[in-house]
């Protein structure tokens, strides 16, 4: 443990580069800078990372349980990454790789994920209430039961997706693709799905 504690010491100074793999389950690492560290198929369960920017490599990563408030996810790459049980209040995935990625369940309202690609992203039931949404690409995207109510989705690629009993309640939809998505026993009621 010692050794561990010694070598997160160097983590937030940015002296290691490569934790790939690495069991940091349950550890603060508030406000580090992670942005060059390469975190694929880390185990973060429970890992306190608010305030933390994560802009990195990401794969596969687990975030079960971690407090992730204002942590920075912009561009990192987390295809393949699980959420489950988290706090995400003002963190942000812009431009981020969430492809594959399993977010079921989770409160994601107001969260920003413009210009993300979410193709194949698993969010069934997942709160994305006032979220931004914007160019995002969401192709084959799993979004049954999940709450979009106010979300903007203007510009994005939804071709595909499965909203099956999803909340779209006024939804902005200014030139978004929904070809082939999955719309059945969906709320629509001021969303205005029609070729802008």
């Amino acid at each position: 443990m010692t050794e561990l504690n010694a070598k997160l010491s160097e983590i937030k100074t940015g002296q290691v580069k490569n934790l790939q793999g690495t069991n940091l389950s349950g550890f603060d690492l508030s406000a580090a800078d992670l942005s060059q560290v390469d975190l694929s198929g880390a185990n973060l369960s429970g890992a306190n990372l608010s305030g933390a920017k994560l802009c990195s490599k990401l794969r596969g990563a687990d975030f079960t349980g971690a407090n992730l408030t204002q942590a920075d996810f912009r561009n990192a790459d987390l295809r393949g990454a699980t959420f489950g049980d988290n706090a995400f209040q003002g963190a942000t995935f812009a431009g981020a790789i969430l492809s594959g990625a399993l977010m079921t369940r989770v409160n994601l309202s107001t969260l920003d994920f413009r210009g993300a690609d979410l193709r194949g992203a698993n969010l069934i039931g997942s709160d994305l209430s006032q979220a931004d949404l914007s160019s995002v690409n969401a192709s084959g995207a799993d979004f049954s039961q999940a709450d979009l109510e106010s979300a903007i989705l203007s510009g994005a690629v939804m071709r595909g997706a499965n909203f099956t009993r999803a909340n779209l309640l006024c939804c902005e939809v200014v030139q978004t693709q929904f070809d082939g998505a999955l719309l059945i026993n969906c709320c629509l009621e001021g969303t205005p799905l029609v070729a802008n």
